[in-house]
């Protein structure tokens, strides 16, 4: 397996490198983000981890770029802070996880193997719904409303994906949050809400028949009917 790290700390990029050999990872370690960027080929790695605060390009902006050309290989992100708006801003770019400074090395490797055993698993799942005027397509991560595109970031259109895999079933936040990050953490509940009136605003604020429900208690749900 190969990780590609970005961490401009010399002495703690060393630290991980060593203890991802210790754990028969390959470990490929950057120091600049914009340098990281030039060299960056898709799908090269098994996993990208990604610093916030680094020299040249930030970690927000790696994960980005990388987005643009590879959509598949997970992301973990490094802070030193722990603001819900460094959250959202890693999650909006692409990332599937974020760990806050200082963490112990065995927690970052169980969320490594997390996502990794999430990499390996096939998705069953079909490529194309549709929910009245709502179109989704799997592969190419986009989604139609009467036809017209609407823009949803990475986090968003999983969001979307898995209140439409649901088929009108009510989902809590607790297993919107488990499936959006594959760990429970308190935080993500109420990072639910924010992402659910993001969709909203995307979604249905211009139609008549609004598809994305609440059931006051239990959670959320798709449809187009009450």
């Amino acid at each position: 397996m190969k990780i590609l790290l970005l961490e401009d700390d010399f002495t703690l990029s060393k630290e991980i490198s060593t203890f991802f050999t210790s754990k028969e990872f390959e470990c490929f370690p950057y120091y600049d983000g914009s340098l990281l960027l030039k060299k960056y080929f898709p799908y090269e790695y098994d996993l990208i981890v990604l610093d916030i605060n680094v020299p040249g390009a930030n970690g927000i902006e790696v994960c980005k770029g990388i987005r643009e050309i590879d959509k598949k290989t997970p992301i973990i992100m490094l802070t030193a802070f722990s603001e819900i708006e460094d959250k959202l801003a890693s999650f909006d770019n692409g990332a599937d996880d974020y760990l806050v400074k200082p963490f112990h090395f065995d927690e970052l490797y169980a969320r490594i193997s997390s996502l990794l055993r999430r990499k390996e698993i096939p998705q069953q799942t079909e490529k194309k719904i549709i929910i009245n005027n709502l179109e989704i397509i799997e592969d190419d991560m986009k989604v139609f409303r009467s036809g017209e595109e609407i823009k949803l970031t990475p986090k968003e259109f999983k969001l979307i994906l898995i209140l439409a895999q649901a088929k009108g079933k009510i989902l809590s936040k607790q297993f919107i949050a488990e499936k959006l990050w594959d760990y429970h953490i308190e935080t993500n509940q109420n990072t639910i809400e924010v992402y659910i009136n993001f969709l909203r605003k995307k979604i249905d604020k211009e139609h008549e028949t609004k598809l994305i429900r609440t059931k006051i208690g239990y959670g959320y749900y798709l449809s187009d009917r009450e």
